[in-house]
């Protein structure tokens, strides 16, 4: 961060281009972290970058609450967090994912052949980890994901989740205990 944002942070009054300029900041270093962070719990491209909008104008709007004794991406991450549960719980959305199994489960029923693409996609361990990684109950999802893609340590996870250091690490013990459970049998829910 540069010194003059820094500066801008420190003020007891933020001004509005201070704002603007800590807004093109946070999206410039840590957009991609944040997307991906509501794409792990939305699982959605369109309501990924919905969410992250709605992640940054609450930045925008709240960037004099930020506490410097904490990290700015954790700010951030933790704000994305609580906007991609809020986003989960909504009506809208829980009507959007009924229709959509619906929707899903009337495809596989008329389309009974697999394509080459199909199967490429099937076979590529990557995308079946991330796959299984979504299967795992929220609370594991969400430390697995902040630790191995994320890179936070404990302590920044249980700062920006809001728990307790060995809760979070009985969450990540567990989490890879049920994954390594589902990739051992392999795939499917086992939540």
């Amino acid at each position: 961060m540069s010194v003059s944002e820094l500066q801008a942070l420190q003020k007891e009054t933020i001004t509005e281009q201070d704002r603007i300029e800590l807004l093109d900041y946070c999206m410039e270093h840590y957009g991609h972290d944040v997307k991906r962070v509501v794409y792990s719990y939305v699982q959605n491209e369109v309501d990924a970058e919905d969410v992250t909008q709605e992640v940054f104008i609450s930045v925008y709007q709240k960037i004099d609450q930020f506490n410097q004794d904490s990290q700015l991406k954790s700010w951030l991450i933790r704000i994305a967090i609580n906007k991609s549960k809020d986003h989960l719980r909504s009506f809208k959305h829980r009507q959007q994912r009924l229709k959509d199994k619906l929707l899903q489960s009337f495809k596989k029923e008329s389309i009974e052949t697999t394509t080459p693409e199909d199967l490429s996609i099937q076979t590529d361990e990557n995308k079946q980890l991330i796959k299984q990684i979504y299967e795992l109950p929220t609370k594991y999802k969400e430390v697995i994901i902040l630790y191995y893609f994320e890179q936070f340590t404990v302590k920044e996870m249980a700062d920006i989740l809001k728990s307790n250091e060995n809760t979070i690490k009985a969450r990540l013990k567990r989490g890879r205990d049920r994954l390594k459970t589902i990739i051992e049998s392999g795939g499917g829910d086992h939540g």
